[in-house]
Order: C-alpha cells, then structure tokens, then sequence
C-alpha cells in the first residue's frame, strides 16, 4: 500500500518536482542568442565546457534503466552482468581518437547529427536516410526502457494501480513535465539537471556500498550467499565467476556494446555540444569514473541476495521483476527518507537521458528526413519548431511501448538496438578516417549486416519468447558443436564490413562513380574559432578527393 511508503513518495516528489522547475528555468540558463535555432535547441549553442559536458555526457550513457537493470541482472545470472564494467572502460580509448574527429567536422559544416556527416562525406542521401532511420529506430526502445527505471520505482512505493491507466498514470505524468520543459528549454535542460541527477547517484551508492556491507556482515558474506544461491540454480551459466560456455559472449558482447555506445546519436549529441576539442579530450580521460561508479551499482545484485530481497511480481502470470531488487533494497535496508532520496535519484536518472535522446532521435528527423526529403528550403527557426514537435512525438510512443507492451519486450528491443545502431559503424565511424569505402558498398553491407542480424535475434529463444528473446546467438545454430553463444551484433557488423570491403573494390574496379567528398583533411582538425563551411558553397573537386592524413 502506498501509505505505507509516504515518507518516501514526499520526499521522491519534492526531489522530482525541483528538477522539473530546474527544466523550464533552463531555457535562461546561458542565455541563447536565439533558441529559434537546432544549433541552440537541440545543441546548447554547442557552448557547453568540462563540467558541463561531463555531467551531460555521463548523465547521458549511465541511465536509470543502468541503474536497476545491471545489479537484477548480477542479481539473476551473477558474473555475466559484470560485462557493463569492460565494454565501459574499453570504449573511452577507443572513441577518443573519433569523436574529436567529429566535432572537429562538425564543427567546420554546421554537422547536427551523425547523418549530416554522412551526406557530406560519401555524398549519399540514401546512405544518409539509412544512417537517421537507423539511430532513431535503436533510439526509441532506449527511451522507453527509461520508464522502467521509473516503474520499479513507483511500484515499489504501491503507486500502483490495478488498470492499466491507473498503473501507469505516474508515468504519464512524469513524461508530460518531461515533454514541456524538454520543448521550452532543448538541451540546456539535461544539461543542468544533469548536476543534480548525478550527485544523487554518486551520494546514494556511496552510502550504500560503506554502510550496506557492514550491515550485511561484510563483503565475504554477501559473496558467500550469492555463491550459494547460484550453486543452488539449475542454469549451469550462473555463477559468481564466468564458466567456459559463457566467456565468448561476455567477450563480444562487452566489445559490441563499447563499440555501440558513441555511435547511438544521444551520445553524439553530448559530445558535439562542447565547446572545443580539449573538452572532449578532458571528458573522454575523465568519464571512466562513471566505471567505478558502475561497478558499485553492480554489486548491488549480490547485496540483494545477501538482504535475501524478493522481487514483486512481474507483468505475466508466474513471473517476477528483476528490475524492482534494487528498490526493495533501499526500502528494507534504509530509513524512509533515505529510501526517498534513492528512488528520486532512479527517477532524475531517467529525465536526463530520456530528454537528451528525444531531442536526438528530433534531430535526425529534422535534418535528414524532414529537411531533406520534405522541404529542403526550411528555415533554421522552422527546423527548430519541426525539432520540438518531433521530440514530444517520441516521448509519446516511448509511453506507448510501455504502456501496451509488456516492459520486458522493451528490455529485448533494446538489445536488439545495440545490434541495429553497430551497422552504422562502417559509415559513421572508420568513415571518419577515410573514405576508401565506396558509398553503394555500405548501403549493401548495411543490408547484410541488418538482414543477418535480424535473422540471428529472431532464432534466439527465451523462457518466455520463442524469438528475438535476447542477443546471445548459440554457435550450434552455425552447425558447431559447442553450446556457447555470441553477441549478434559482433558477427552482423563483421559481415556489414566484409560485404562493404568485398563491393568496394568491385566497384572501384568498374570505375562506378564515387560521388564528391564534401570535406578536407584539415575539417578534421578544426577547433573552437577556425572559420566555418559556408552552406550551400561547393568545395574544389580535387582537393575534396584528397585522402584524410
């Protein structure tokens, strides 16, 4: 019963409603020359410095979904969950070299999204319409998986209800204000609020990971029962260690998701809204703090094993919801106000990376469908206004994933994101460093690389699904004879490239056309006060064609 829990719904409330006002006041914070504009809309007049960004930027990639999804799933599978640590300090060195690259040339053309660039570099509209269809189709289950963060938190408190509009009331509510102040104020609003969500964390899971483990008997205790309890599972994979048959898909599942991360265009978006190069570069030497961080949240998994927490029911009949151990954590282990200020903290963590997404997925719309395909002589002021509808847009059908989808099918979908946004690599990423690939040969390895993915999620089974229950592929299916899995998304985006290496030296050899570079070697090292790439001026065909260095 939520009277039960009144201490904590006041305190969650007041937290909730203060970021929300935070929100609106945003739209005067760092006053805009002209909000009427993507570039201060959609990317805080790309002024943001160091702390700023690495508050936005990491409010960004560590979620509420982060925050309650990996310790249920140390929780229910133990080691395997740890995967989310790797793939998070082995992505920063990889992307450090690529997204200065990027803002560098996005920077020099006015780039908004990761589809601009596209349509610049291999000049290719249809490669570029694949690029923004891509980033907004693996975007919006990730939105919707925000909500659950959310929803184990109000059912943990009994803000519940038994139709379907009284249980997920809260949530509508709570994207609503979402919507509002995500309209009036763009990014500037994650922005700020980005301060504060992340201080709740960092506060709350210090205190927990200190205090917790002296409650509980201490860390040999809480390892010993999780040991236990997974000894005592029938699924051989689970354990406090990995065992051989799930080594290779920790490996590449780790390596997939590092290489994913920055290429979903909320990451993006964070990173090209700094102000200069050496922002990035601090960022990037800086962000693996958040891995410490994460690596406590993980251990939350074991702690609820030791606290011997159950978890509440689940959307079908006979199942449970993993996703609601770490709330019942904090309920049985802290005072109520306590507890309030963890749950608000879940809950914030949903706002920013809800906001900074939509505006995102708004964005690729705008500019690579809207501008493109619709109405190529749009104004900056009418891209904006296009922007906000389309971001009020997507927060409602990330609702309606919730609200007429059982939630662990978003939890799949966005598994199947990490798989969709990888096949963007060979455009996004390696075509930052050159463009040896011809620009037909990725549209063909994009098609192979996406049909085979597909194809590979949709034999995976679950104990609830019979298809597309997950990313772990058995090598049997392969006609191996081993029972251990793969990440989809390694094997896609492996053939993606050897179709796109495999065509485009066909290609070159027919002499097929290549079409025109529209950048040089020095737009990739362009900092904070170069000159900006008039729109609409057509570079020198030759110097457009020399290698990037």
């Amino acid at each position: 019963m939520w009277r039960d829990h009144l201490t904590e719904i006041i305190v969650f409330s007041v937290l909730f409603l203060l970021v929300s006002a935070m929100g609106f006041v945003a739209a005067r914070w760092r006053r805009p020359t002209d909000m009427a504009h993507l570039d201060e809309w959609g990317l805080g007049g790309r002024s943001f410095g160091g702390w700023i960004t690495w508050f936005l930027v990491g409010g960004d990639l560590y979620t509420a979904y982060t925050f309650v999804a990996v310790p249920a799933l140390m929780f229910g599978a133990g080691a395997a969950g740890f995967f989310a640590v790797p793939y998070t300090i082995v992505v920063y060195p990889l992307v450090f070299l690529v997204l200065i690259r990027l803002w560098s040339v996005s920077h020099r053309h006015g780039f908004v999204t990761p589809a601009d660039f596209v349509r610049t570099r291999f000049d290719s509209p249809v490669l570029a319409l694949l690029i923004a269809i891509t980033g907004i189709v693996a975007t919006m289950p990730y939105i919707a998986l925000q909500l659950v963060g959310i929803e184990a938190v109000l059912k943990t408190m009994g803000v519940t209800g038994e139709s379907t509009l009284a249980r997920h009331l809260p949530i509508i509510i709570a994207f609503a204000i979402l919507a509002a102040y995500t309209y009036q104020s763009g990014l500037r609003a994650p922005a700020l609020i980005a301060f504060v969500k992340d201080s709740l964390i960092y506060v709350v899971i210090l205190v927990t990971v200190i205090y917790l483990p002296y409650k509980l008997g201490g860390w040999g205790d809480i390892f010993d029962a999780a040991d236990a309890k997974f000894q005592a599972s029938p699924n051989p994979n689970d354990g406090i260690l990995l065992n051989g048959n799930n080594q290779l898909q920790y490996v590449t599942l780790a390596f997939g998701s590092a290489l994913a991360l920055f290429l979903y265009p909320h990451s993006i978006t964070g990173v090209l809204a700094s102000r200069n190069r050496d922002v990035i570069k601090r960022n990037m030497s800086a962000l693996p703090a958040y891995s410490l961080l994460l690596g406590l949240i993980a251990l939350l998994g074991y702690m609820a094993i030791a606290a011997e927490v159950k978890p509440l029911p689940g959307a079908s009949a006979g199942s449970v919801d993993n996703n609601t151990i770490v709330p019942l954590l904090f309920d049985k282990q802290f005072p109520d106000w306590f507890a309030g200020v963890a749950y608000a903290a879940i809950g914030i963590g949903a706002l920013v990376p809800a906001a900074i997404m939509s505006i995102a997925a708004a964005n690729l719309f705008t500019r690579n469908i809207y501008k493109e395909y619709l109405k190529r002589d749009a104004s900056p002021a009418q891209e904006a206004n296009v922007s906000k509808i389309t971001s009020l847009v997507v927060k409602v059908g990330a609702v309606a994933c919730i609200v007429f989808l059982d939630p662990q099918f978003s939890i799949d979908l966005q598994l199947i994101g990490g798989v969709i946004i990888l096949q963007t690599l060979p455009a996004v990423a390696l075509g930052l460093y050159t463009r040896w690939f011809h620009r037909t040969a990725l549209i063909a390895g994009w098609v192979a690389g996406m049909g085979l993915g597909m194809w590979m999620l949709y034999q995976v089974a679950s104990p609830t699904k019979k298809h597309f229950g997950g990313s772990a592929f058995p090598l049997e299916k392969f006609g191996f004879d081993t029972p251990k899995t793969i990440y989809v998304g390694i094997v896609a985006v492996l053939v993606n490239l050897a179709v796109a290496a495999l065509l485009t030296l066909i290609l070159r050899a027919t002499r097929v056309s290549e079409g025109v570079d529209g950048t040089t070697p020095d737009d990739y090292f362009a900092d904070e006060g170069d000159p900006r790439v008039t729109p609409g001026v057509e570079r020198d065909a030759d110097s457009a064609r020399e290698p990037v260095a």
